[in-house]
């Protein structure tokens, strides 16, 4: 009898698996770094036979650590760092190149040409999303332009796209399927969320063979089942939805206005719009939340490109913590940052400034400054940011938010969250299992295979953790965030030589 929901979380830096009972309680977790690859500035890539293997070694791990088998597992739900994009030969199931990462801003330059020649209200119009080397199309596009034959072999018909949960799909079931869920596709600026289908007009713009593109299906559906020799047996692949999508899900934000913000490597937030997409004219972009059951649901997104990645380059690219949690301790030890600001914008600016020329940058240093302020300037940078997103969310919606969901690994730090508050003037809220994203992605499978027989039963178990009011004056508060633009505008446009 199955008594488990399994969660595949690959992101950015590492490879998770946690096991959920259907109570929604963490029974067991794995977690493996993932390493990034660096080879020029602003490039990200991955390798993708390392993100298969961490992602399948945690998924063994977990199931060890607790005697779990094939049988105890009532389906796998796959959550992913998205816009990720990899090729693969359809043949060998191997790679033509590392993936390159959402992150990278190599295709910077080709993004502003296509800009210059007036398409982006085209784009936008059909995919919902800005012209950035952010999203999928011009990686993939770069992919089939610079590895030796890729683009001949891709007419041939030899090669396959994905994201990352489509290569962990194709992975767990052999090579048998080739399928994205509507999220993922969403994001790769290929997709029409109009007509929730692959975009001809937009393939041959961007010159990529529609032979390439997976299947679409709805992020709660049974895509197929693991080879046995993965597991000891099969079990359902059941739910896929991008990180941020399944956080949205995982937090209950199932009605109209909802909203939730993520703290991961990067800050996400998302509102739910119901069932017609918001275009922004601010700087956010309209995505797809998830569909079920033939019922597409849309949200409006902005996104920070670096939030909890800037503490990890405390740790690695500093040495002034030990670890990401000690990056609380260090910015409690003193009473602010001492006037500095910090823009952590190691590979651009995303919403809602959009300058992928924007560079990271401190400012406000003194002969007092000591490490501990640089730390907390860093954590502080983080609400600064989803402060941003919020004011433009609010004005495209229409609505005031009265609070505000937070997950994600940094929503542990208890700081950051009361800066948050304090700078949005609303309460923030922590839910009593921070791994959202996980269990967004348990919930959509669970759903797809009858573990669940509605939303208003998954909600029903949710449970609410900390609760952080704001307290701050008004004017301190105006003095932070105007200085913080101030901050912003010297950072950006940095990296534009011409």
């Amino acid at each position: 009898m199955a008594k488990y929901l399994m969660a595949l979380d690959q992101g950015t830096t590492s490879s998770r698996c946690i096991l959920f009972d259907f109570n929604g309680n963490i029974v067991v977790s794995a977690q493996k770094e993932l390493p990034n690859i660096f080879p020029a500035e602003g490039w990200v890539e991955h390798n993708p036979a390392e993100i298969w293997f961490t992602q399948h070694l945690v998924a063994t791990q977990a199931m060890d650590a607790i005697g779990a088998t094939a049988e105890d597992i009532a389906a796998i739900g796959i959550t992913n760092q998205r816009e990720t994009t990899i090729i693969w030969d359809r043949k060998t199931g191997k790679p033509i190149y590392n993936a390159v990462v959402w992150q990278c801003r190599r295709t910077a330059d080709y993004c502003n040409s296509l800009m210059a020649k007036g398409l982006a209200p085209m784009i936008r119009s059909k995919t919902g999303l800005l012209i950035d080397s952010y999203f999928s199309a011009t990686k993939i596009k770069w992919i089939l332009d610079n590895v030796a034959g890729a683009r001949e072999r891709a007419e041939a018909g030899e090669l396959m796209f994905g994201t990352v949960d489509c290569w962990l799909i194709y992975n767990l079931t052999g090579g048998k399927v080739h399928a994205t869920d509507c999220t993922n596709a969403a994001r790769t600026m290929l997709f029409n969320i109009n007509t929730m289908q692959w975009d001809d007009e937009l393939l041959e713009l961007f010159d990529i063979p529609k032979s390439l593109m997976p299947e679409v299906l709805p992020s709660s559906h049974v895509y197929g089942y693991t080879e046995e020799s993965l597991f000891g047996g099969k079990i359902a692949i059941a739910g896929v939805a991008g990180d941020q999508q399944a956080a949205l899900f995982g937090q209950c934000c199932f009605n109209k206005g909802d909203v939730k913000n993520t703290y991961g490597t990067g800050g996400f937030m998302l509102m739910n719009t119901g069932d017609k997409p918001i275009y922004s004219e601010n700087g956010l972009v309209t995505t797809v939340a998830w569909s079920i059951d033939g019922k597409v649901s849309y949200a409006l997104e902005g996104s920070a490109f670096v939030c909890g990645a800037a503490v990890q380059w405390l740790r690695d690219g500093l040495g002034i913590i030990e670890n990401a949690s000690a990056s609380y301790a260090a910015a409690m030890s003193v009473k602010d940052t001492g006037g500095v600001y910090f823009v952590p914008a190691f590979v651009g600016l995303g919403a809602p400034y959009w300058d992928p020329y924007a560079r990271g940058m401190m400012i406000g240093l003194t002969r007092g400054t000591t490490k501990n302020h640089i730390v907390r300037a860093v954590l502080e940078a983080m609400a600064f940011q989803t402060t941003d997103i919020i004011k433009v969310m609010e004005k495209e919606a229409g609505v005031k938010l009265n609070e505000l969901s937070v997950d994600g690994g940094a929503s542990a730090n208890d700081l950051l969250l009361q800066t948050q508050a304090d700078l949005l003037a609303i309460p923030i809220n922590r839910p009593a299992c921070i791994e959202t994203t996980a269990l967004g992605a348990a919930n959509l499978a669970g759903l797809a295979v009858g573990v669940f027989k509605s939303t208003d039963e998954i909600a029903a178990s949710r449970r609410q953790g900390a609760r952080f009011a704001p307290a701050i004056a008004d004017d301190l508060r105006e003095e932070k965030l105007r200085n913080w633009k101030k901050a912003v505008e010297r950072s950006m446009g940095w990296a534009d030589n011409k």
